[in-house]
């Protein structure tokens, strides 16, 4: 061994010693690979300043510099639609300073040992992994750097790189990545490098086609509904009819003999006295499962089956909090929509709390010139996966395999563990690319059922959730109600303002956000009914309707207030901003402005002509800001989006196509949702059970344009998959006002348009 080696051992075997940030191998063939980790905000709070967060987390990913020069950037979190497959290898690759036509990118498996809590939601995969890809792309480069350094025997700092070549300018010597990689793998990380600064990216804020889009367009088997594997079987459940019911008995005689079915037998998924994580949620957790050899075979016998069931009583569940144990109540009997309205509105006599209280709302109300007082009412809402919930499982003695689309395997692997009674070594998680289901594919009791129907089988299933399975299991946004109240002096100035919110079974009211902080006397309230019917995360949750309600309200104030819409927020934003109320607020007024005054301009709202009907809204949630100007095309028969402008504050944009991309998503997304999503309830049953009755947008609904702009920023980037979403919901609202001449107050709009 040369000294120059020894020398490079014995400092790799320093790093080894203490916990490094970085580790380097060889890869196979001789290449250079790198495994990174980075820390990151769990479930950040959105009050917290950038990069803090209420639990940290840990994730692991590496790149590969291959011996032919090509590079392979593992993405450690699951993709549905986000596009990290592409934007974080941008990241990954600009710091490592490679031709971005030589990257490649592949779904990293599941592996808690090196990769920490994987998850996609709360627009927070780019937001966490954006230092630390970083610091692997630059710490991979200057190890390269180093070892042609000692290859030449000249100073590190004389050698340049570009686009996957090492360059020493003085005498003209040239080096690729490829050729230096092996012997990059022997060094030790360094300890200190310098990234770029953000000006000076050379792919991030530019524009890259999705690196897997060729696979996703010819049809390559990338999604869970894709999985196969030999011997598979395929499995359906049968759940009650009602929430607040649960299975009694079924009769198995009456579809064992029928075509291709090989059992039908009972599992429960959960245990009474089990304790829930957060994402464990199942209101039907005792099912009938029915396994075949094929889809269509196994959908006739769930039809055939005879079952009955019986209601529940009253009961309490603990629920583990993120390391919160908390008592949730689940009331017995069959719940209606009806009764939910007469609930919520007689929450809001009791039991409402106060969540912050600014200046004497009471006084400023009672002397106020003019008081503005409005209810609003959102409905449930079904996610409707475009890929059907799915799940593939093989549990044998020696190994627990389950493959799927999930947001968080994190989350599953703990439940799998206790429910099976299996050690963590011994399961294995590998996670397929999502089709669809913001929120929705977070909640993981599919997974657990998969499996101990493979259990119970012996052999290898893929359970698939029916649309009809789907759309009644739960898992909704929930339904809310917030009651606002604003009082005007004789100027015409907002100087009291009152939120109440209520829902089933939560409220939506956050109480920092605007336009707290922007008014003298303020006050927020909230409370929630219990219910057993299941809810959870919806793009943007609680925000997807709070941002409807408090938006087409603030309109209304500034209608009252003889104030141009725009004008009117943008004033509270400045008292917000030079005299600021209470400490607590959330958001940056500064940037809430900026994507107002963004949109103003590319909209043309002042040189609108006064027949053009136009809305517009703007919110902050999930760490950004996004504004937007609807205008309506009014027809004798129904009222159409006729274009949408928008505009996003979202730090530093990574990939400009898939940023525009997911805002546009966002676009059409909450203009279904608004115009046309419900979801009521009869004695416990849900009313639509499948496309027949439960509506969404269709193609000649959608906008004719949308044009999407970004706030030119230098800020760290803050996040993009959830902001852009439920300030769409009151644009449209008061762009229909200005369309139909009236206010509508409840979703879905369609119903009173």
């Amino acid at each position: 061994m040369s000294e120059q080696s020894k020398t490079q051992t014995a400092e790799l075997g320093k790093g080894s010693e203490r916990r490094t940030f970085l580790k380097a191998s060889l890869a196979v063939g001789g290449g250079l690979m790198l495994n990174f980790s980075w820390f990151g905000p769990s479930f950040a709070s959105e009050t917290t300043s950038q990069g803090e967060g209420n639990h940290e987390f840990e994730l692991n990913a590496y790149l590969t510099i291959n011996t032919d020069g090509s590079v392979t950037a593992s993405v450690p979190n699951p993709e549905f639609g986000q596009n990290l497959m592409t934007s974080m290898p941008m990241i990954l690759a600009d710091e490592l300073d490679v031709d971005w036509r030589s990257v490649s990118a592949v779904q990293a498996p599941y592996n808690e040992s090196r990769y920490e809590k994987q998850f996609s939601g709360g627009s927070q995969s780019i937001r966490g992994a954006w230092q630390s890809l970083r610091m692997a792309g630059a710490s991979a480069r200057e190890m390269l750097k180093q070892a042609a350094a000692n290859h030449w025997q000249v100073p590190v700092n004389s050698i340049n790189t570009d686009k996957g070549r090492l360059i020493h300018q003085s005498s003209g010597r040239e080096l690729t990545y490829a050729e230096v990689a092996s012997s990059a793998a022997q060094l030790a990380v360094p300890k200190n490098v310098e990234l770029k600064k953000n000006k000076d990216f050379s792919l991030i804020g530019g524009s890259q086609k999705n690196l897997v889009g060729e696979q996703i367009v010819s049809g390559k088997p990338l999604f869970g509904i894709d999985y196969c594997a030999d011997n598979m079987l395929i499995a359906m459940i049968v759940h009650p009819p009602a929430f607040g019911q649960e299975l009694e008995s079924f009769d198995e005689s009456s579809i064992v003999n029928m075509p291709g079915i090989v059992n039908v037998f009972a599992i429960t998924s959960l245990p009474a006295d089990y304790v829930k994580n957060y994402f464990d949620g199942t209101a039907f957790p005792k099912l009938v499962a029915i396994v075949g050899r094929s889809t269509w075979q196994v959908m006739n016998a769930k039809k055939a089956l005879q079952t009955q069931w019986r209601n529940l009583s009253d009961k309490t569940e603990k629920v583990d909090n993120f390391g919160n144990i908390m008592d949730v109540k689940v009331p017995g009997g069959l719940e209606s929509t009806s009764l939910h309205e007469k609930a919520v509105n007689a929450s809001f006599t009791k039991n409402m709390q106060i969540l912050r209280q600014d200046g004497d709302p009471d006084a400023a109300f009672s002397s106020a010139s003019k008081v503005i007082e409005r209810e609003y009412f959102a409905p449930y809402l079904a996610h409707n996966t475009l890929e059907p919930m799915n799940f593939f499982a093989h549990v044998t003695d020696q190994k627990v395999k389950v493959a799927g689309p999930l947001q968080g395997p994190v989350f599953i692997k703990k439940t799998l563990q206790q429910r099976l009674q299996v050690p963590a070594e011994k399961i294995e998680i590998e996670m397929t690319r999502m089709g669809g289901g913001f929120g929705r594919r977070a909640y993981c009791h599919y997974v657990v059922e998969a499996a101990l129907i493979s259990k119970q089988v012996k052999a290898p299933i893929k359970l698939i959730y029916a649309r009809e399975d789907d759309m009644t299991m739960g898992i909704y946004r929930p339904t809310y109600t917030i009651k606002l109240r604003a009082a005007l002096d004789e100027s015409d100035q907002l100087v009291a303002y009152h939120v109440q919110g209520s829902g089933v079974p939560e409220h939506c009211v956050h109480p920092n956000r605007f336009p707290a902080g922007a008014v003298p006397n303020y006050l927020a309230q909230g409370t929630a009914v219990d219910s057993n019917i299941t809810v959870g995360a919806f793009r943007a949750p609680g925000s997807n309707f709070m941002a409807s309600a408090e938006q087409s309200f603030l309109d209304e104030v500034a209608e009252a207030a003889n104030t141009d819409p725009i004008d009117f927020r943008l004033a509270l934003l400045e008292k917000a901003k030079s005299n600021p109320v209470g400490e607590n607020n959330d958001y940056d007024p500064v940037r809430y402005a900026g994507v107002l005054n963004l949109v103003r301009a590319k909209s043309g709202w002042d040189t609108l002509s006064n027949n053009i009907n136009k809305g517009v809204a703007a919110y902050f949630c999930h760490n950004s800001y996004a504004a937007h100007v609807i205008t309506m095309a009014q027809s004798t028969d129904k009222a159409r989006v006729e274009s949408v402008t928008s505009a996003i504050d979202c730090g530093i944009v990574v990939n400009l196509d898939s940023a525009k991309n997911m805002v546009e998503g966002a676009v059409i997304d909450g203009i279904g949702n608004a115009m046309y999503g419900e979801m009521t309830f009869t004695d416990g049953k849900p009313d639509k059970q499948n496309f027949d009755r439960y509506r969404i947008i269709r193609m000649d609904e959608t906008p004719a344009k949308i044009d999407v702009h970004f706030v030119d920023s230098l800020i760290d980037p803050t996040g993009l998959g959830e902001p852009p979403f439920p300030p769409i919901f009151p644009a449209l609202a008061n762009a229909l006002y200005q369309s139909l001449g009236k206010r509508l107050y409840r979703q879905p709009f369609i119903d009173y348009i």
